[in-house]
């Protein structure tokens, strides 16, 4: 079944990867137009769909180059929200203005968790976003979430992330595999970073070929861990539930609404939580009460205790009934050689300045 779907999906490939190749052959000649917006501009992206670990990134970036004094903005384009035509103001880095309809998942998650630290604002138009947020928010640095195929404004670094799992999307173009355009164009990139490289059973030798590939380029390691869980709707930092052993003792039943849904049960499970059953939503899925009323028949079913699901997850889950426990897995990035990546943020926002 596969190799059947592969051949009557190959045509499109072949016909996605040639619209791919004259876009970026149109860039390259000046025929279309890369703006520059008169700010540091760095870029989080990848080559492939699904999870690859972009919003870690971005968050924390965000939180290295505040304490650098930078006054940082998110642009993104908030994909899943209600109008994609309109600008959204997430947060302006104080003050939370958006909610998850209005604003995007992923630009809430990162508005919420970037209080203080960074201002997020949704619009598909990036340059016209970065132009208002100089204005009216006075913004110094620009992160661009997910842009490493968005050429229409120019960015001073361009950070790819790979999965660690599964690098090359099968090493074919969407929509056969998972490739977002040829991995040639990883050329285009400033460094690598391998997400999950705690579990990839060789890294070194996928970071060699990340290296071959990118012509080069530095190629960092980096993982998540577990900084705590909280109960859905307890947004305050208390340490009772800082504890893996809290959620250890009985099963629960995950679920999540993840490009890479298999990488969240994973790191569930190798923080010794029992498991009793997994369910996975498409991403960016709109979560309705009849859905947590199934996966509470299912809970029950299996023998789960309470839910557990990601911080992406929990944005959208407000107002939800739950007739168990909910718990959400907070988690924090951890990058091999930081100080390196930090270097070369900060030099390439230095250069800009000179």
């Amino acid at each position: 079944m596969a190799s059947t779907s592969n051949i009557l999906l190959s045509p499109l490939s072949l016909l996605y990867g040639a619209v791919t190749r004259a876009r970026l052959a149109l860039y390259r000649s000046g025929v279309m137009e890369t703006r520059h917006v008169s700010a540091p501009v760095i870029s989080v992206g990848n080559i492939t769909t699904g999870g690859t670990g972009k919003t870690p990134l971005v968050d924390w970036l965000a939180r290295r180059m505040a304490s650098e004094g930078e006054r940082v903005c998110i642009l993104t384009r908030g994909y899943g929200r209600v109008d994609q035509s309109r600008q959204v103001l997430v947060s302006d880095g104080l003050t939370l203005h958006a909610e998850a309809p209005a604003g995007g998942d992923e630009p809430r998650l990162l508005a919420e968790a970037l209080v203080g630290v960074a201002a997020v604002l949704s619009n598909a138009n990036r340059v016209e976003a970065a132009l208002w947020a100089k204005e009216h928010l006075n913004s110094t640095l620009f992160i661009l979430d997910d842009g490493f195929q968005h050429l229409s404004i120019f960015r001073n670094l361009n950070l790819v992330t790979v999965d660690s799992i599964n690098p090359w999307g099968g090493r074919r173009l969407l929509p056969a595999g998972r490739l977002r355009e040829p991995i040639k164009g990883l050329e285009r990139a400033d460094a690598i970073v391998l997400s999950r490289s705690n579990a990839c059973r060789d890294i070194e030798s996928l970071r060699m070929e990340a290296e071959r590939l990118s012509k080069g380029r530095p190629v960092f390691l980096s993982r998540v861990r577990t900084l705590r869980f909280r109960q859905l709707g307890d947004d305050s930092l208390n340490e009772a539930n800082n504890s893996v052993l809290d959620l250890s003792a009985q099963p629960v039943a995950a679920f999540c609404a993840l490009g890479n849904s298999e990488a969240f049960f994973a790191h569930v499970k190798s923080d010794g939580i029992i498991v009793a059953i997994t369910r996975r939503f498409n991403d960016h899925h709109s979560y309705t009460q009849s859905d947590i009323d199934a996966l509470h028949r299912n809970a029950s079913e299996n023998g789960a205790v309470s839910f557990i699901t990601t911080t992406k997850d929990a944005v959208k889950l407000r107002g939800m009934r739950f007739a168990i426990p909910c718990y959400v897995v907070e988690i924090e990035l951890v990058i091999e050689d930081d100080a390196k990546l930090i270097e070369m943020a900060k030099d390439a926002i230095q250069k800009t300045r000179a």
